[in-house]
């Protein structure tokens, strides 16, 4: 097998290149197909297929992805619990979340180089182990003055993540056909808002805010041995299912991009290019505003909701939770909307404008002293700017085809982690001095910015950038009419369907 190294995907180029050509096989357990496309070498078309398997790779992707951002949140929405019993101030346990991205920082880059090099299957069990022994490092914790061992197992989870984040994108294009790539990285993304929704929800109910520490660390034990529980079973299964790749490529782009030498590929050159690419450095700027504000919003959700309704722990996990579920509809439904219209920059400047004003509006009604409006608002704001992450995604591999995902997707989510970081902290002292709506307007005035630099990127688009937007609206219009001829006549239909096609 040839050394893959993956610096094709959903791209205009790519839709185009793999959309040419039936699908054989259909009520196959497994479909096939080949298409018009020359395979690089100057013969004929190559055989790609797309095997049943690519589903059990995703969803236990994201089971895996679930079982760590579960762990990311577990502390940040019981903070005053945790601050009760390991008898620390509230920053201490803000760092519980922040230090998972404080780690991806500077840690992305070598994994990003180790998934480029090294591949699927490596990166997802080192994620996997890490995951594991740092779950089994808290069981070990729960006594009031270690602290200190609580915070090293969440520094292993940590470390974990950053081979997990960078992988949806990678993933899709590797199994998924063309035209699901965007579907399939949703559903990456899926998993790891699930988990975070499960970090909201359950730790306030399995660890009920009690006096009695002995009974507190009893509640706290069984919390962790849950967590670690599941990471040793999906550790086991990642050993005996994970799959590095398909035998047979399931797109024209992945057949090619196998034929790319190892050697051929510079992963520095990769981010130097990046780098000097503007309309993605603009949305790098615009994803890390966006994005760090959702994990502003979400370790800080605690203390904001018993700020306005003391004693309602488990109702801000629940409010957590609506926020996830919301942006986990959003996720799927904006995924499913590029896979048909391929629009990714407009639909990432409603999604980005719709965060916004969702922000502005929980904002000014959370100390309206009304719950059921506080879950209303909070669930649009999830929807949106949860559902803004596979949109980042996406349309960064769009700007910066044909360069590697796994790379684009590394350099996002730093630039997430580093605002994440600095609004975590700014909004933390801000709600501490003048309150949860100072600290949320904070929050607003940036997600404007991020709003200002998406609507930028177009302009700043290269001709050649700009000519493939226009193609590419071109081609889905054409393929929107071959549908629409299609729906309106029941004779000839079939003839002119393929006609528009073609």
């Amino acid at each position: 097998k040839e050394t893959m190294v993956d610096n094709t995907r959903a791209s205009p180029g790519r839709s185009a290149q793999d959309s040419n050509g039936p699908r054989l096989g259909a009520n196959a357990s497994d479909q096939t197909g080949s298409s018009s496309i020359p395979n690089g070498n100057g013969g004929s078309a190559a055989t790609t297929r797309l095997y049943n398997k690519r589903w059990a790779i995703v969803l236990l992707f994201s089971s895996y992805s679930l079982n760590n951002a579960y762990q990311w949140i577990q502390y940040g929405i019981i903070s005053n619990i945790i601050m009760k019993f390991y008898r620390v101030e509230a920053f201490a346990v803000d760092w519980l979340s922040m230090i998972f991205m404080l780690t991806y920082i500077p840690f992305i880059f070598p994994v990003t180089w180790l998934l480029e090099k090294k591949g699927l299957r490596v990166t997802a069990l080192m994620a996997n182990a890490l995951n594991c022994a740092g779950t089994w490092i808290k069981v070990a914790s729960v006594s009031p003055d270690l602290f200190g061992v609580t915070m090293l197992g969440q520094f292993v989870s940590s470390l974990s993540q950053v081979f997990i984040l960078g992988m949806p994108s990678r993933l899709a294009s590797v199994w998924f056909g063309a035209d699901e790539v965007s579907t399939a990285c949703s559903i990456g993304v899926f998993g790891n808002q699930m988990g975070i929704g499960i970090g909201f929800l359950v730790p306030p109910i399995l660890v009920p805010n009690v006096d009695d520490m002995n009974e507190l660390a009893y509640h706290i034990r069984i919390m962790f041995y849950i967590s670690a529980g599941m990471a040793t079973l999906i550790f086991i299964l990642v050993v005996t299912v994970f799959q590095e790749k398909p035998e047979i490529p399931p797109s024209q782009a992945q057949v090619q991009a196998r034929n790319i030498p190892r050697d051929e590929y510079s992963y520095k050159a990769s981010i130097l290019r990046l780098l000097r690419n503007k309309p993605f450095m603009l949305l790098m700027l615009s994803y890390g505003l966006n994005v760090g504000c959702f994990y502003a919003v979400s370790t800080l959700l605690n203390r904001m909701i018993i700020e306005h309704y003391p004693g309602e722990e488990v109702n801000a996990g629940r409010i957590g939770l609506t926020i996830v579920i919301a942006g986990m509809l959003g996720s799927l439904i904006c995924g499913v909307w590029l896979d048909k219209t391929k629009f990714y920059k407009q639909t990432t400047l409603v999604v980005y404008l719709l965060s916004l004003i969702g922000m502005l509006v929980y904002a000014f009604t959370l100390s309206l002293g009304h719950l059921w409006v506080v879950f209303v608002t909070a669930g649009v704001l999830g929807f949106f700017m949860t559902g803004y992450l596979p949109l980042g995604f996406e349309y960064a591999v769009e700007l910066t085809y044909p360069e590697s995902e796994g790379t684009s997707s590394g350099l996002l989510n730093c630039s997430a982690q580093i605002f994440g970081i600095i609004f975590t902290i700014s909004q933390g002292k801000i709600i501490d001095q003048w309150g949860t709506l100072a600290g949320n307007i904070f929050l607003s005035i940036f997600l404007l910015i991020g709003t200002i630099m998406t609507g930028k990127i177009l302009t700043s688009l290269s001709p050649s950038q700009r000519a493939r937007w226009v193609v590419n609206i071109g081609l889905s219009y054409c393929h929107l009419t071959a549908v629409g001829l299609s729906a309106i006549e029941n004779t000839h239909t079939r003839d002119k369907g393929n006609f528009v096609h073609t």
